[in-house]
């Protein structure tokens, strides 16, 4: 894989400013579940100094309940930057939720619905007919379930519902239900280590049958972007220097999410697995190549709001130029790949 090299003008003028006897600037980040390897440019960037080298410091990383609880925190002020998934960003917009979009870490939708292969094969859309989906109705899976079936000519009569709370996994491995919606970047790995290793599970990602949106990624409030542009652009400087970083190391990155969560001293595998699935499905695009890692264009996020809109996730509709903003990224110059 060849290597990212990352420009040295990251380090822009704003660090400088905060460098010296000048105390950092203090924010907390909101994850959206529990560390992930997705997560890994918090922690990285927190483990190189690239927070502190651009006048910052991160008070707090916090483990979250899914992506509507972290839009709500975030957009409430309990922290000032956020991860999640980005068309349940759109949604929480739709309700008054005052959450942007700084950068898409995941291209592609990671989401997937996902089977265990002895049990149940998953070849197309309607082999989800009659069967039995545990369901998290709070979650981003949930957004990504209903839009997937209407996407493929379905709803929610087409099938049976299991109300699961986390870790939801666990009720496939336990074959209390016959399929889960889930993360290929997350639970696929993890399960599959479970359910005996790969091939053991049957992965019909979401992006292979039309539902074409992006995936997770950083955001932050317009209070934020309205009273505070400085520090959102040099914490963006940071977390992209970090994600070239993530994607040119992963064994690397997990070493480093370790290191800052001992209590995952056994998971390197699965954090490594997990990061290498984004390398290889979701960090990279046609528009990353052109514009740079975690690049978002408002026609991709215009389709994402009429995609969620005409399969009814959201009530009404939101313009997409307010969903999202490139600026810090264009600040940030990311790495093109």
């Amino acid at each position: 894989m060849r290597r990212l090299a990352f420009a040295a003008l990251l380090v822009v003028a704003g660090s400088a400013a905060h460098s010296g006897a000048q105390a950092a600037d203090k924010v907390s980040v909101q994850l959206d579940y529990v560390v992930r390897g997705n997560h890994a440019m918090f922690f990285v960037a927190q483990e190189k100094g690239y927070y502190a080298k651009n006048g910052i410091e991160v008070t707090a990383i916090q483990k979250g309940t899914g992506s509507p609880n972290a839009m709500r925190l975030v957009g409430n002020g309990n922290a000032e930057f956020g991860f999640g998934d980005l068309p349940t960003l759109a949604v929480s917009r739709s309700q008054n939720v005052p959450v942007v979009a700084l950068a898409a870490v995941n291209q592609h939708s990671p989401l997937a619905m996902l089977s265990l292969a002895s049990k149940t094969k998953l070849t197309k859309p309607q082999d989800l007919k009659g069967l039995n989906i545990g369901v998290q109705p709070s979650g981003s899976t949930y957004v990504f379930l209903k839009a997937f079936l209407a996407t493929n000519g379905m709803t929610l009569n087409d099938i049976k519902q299991s109300t699961v709370t986390p870790p939801y996994e666990n009720y496939l491995l336990l074959g209390r239900v016959d399929a889960v919606p889930g993360y290929i970047d997350a639970e696929v790995p993890e399960l599959e280590a479970k359910a005996g290793g790969p091939g053991s599970l049957s992965i019909m990602q979401g992006s292979d049958f039309g539902y074409k949106v992006y995936g997770s990624g950083l955001f932050t409030t317009e209070k934020m972007i309205a009273e505070k542009s400085d520090v959102v652009q040099r914490f963006v400087n940071a977390y992209m220097q970090a994600f070239a970083d993530v994607a040119n190391n992963p064994a690397e990155a997990a070493d480093i999410i370790i290191k800052a969560n001992p209590e995952y001293a056994n998971r390197k595998t699965v954090l490594v697995q997990q990061i290498e699935a984004d390398v290889k499905h979701s960090f990279f695009s046609d528009d990353t190549k052109a514009n740079g890692i975690g690049w978002m264009t408002e026609a991709v996020w215009a389709s994402t709001v009429k995609t969620l809109v005409e399969q009814e996730v959201m009530k009404q509709s939101i313009p997409a130029a307010s969903a999202f903003t490139d600026k810090y990224l264009k600040g940030a110059n990311p790495l093109k790949r």
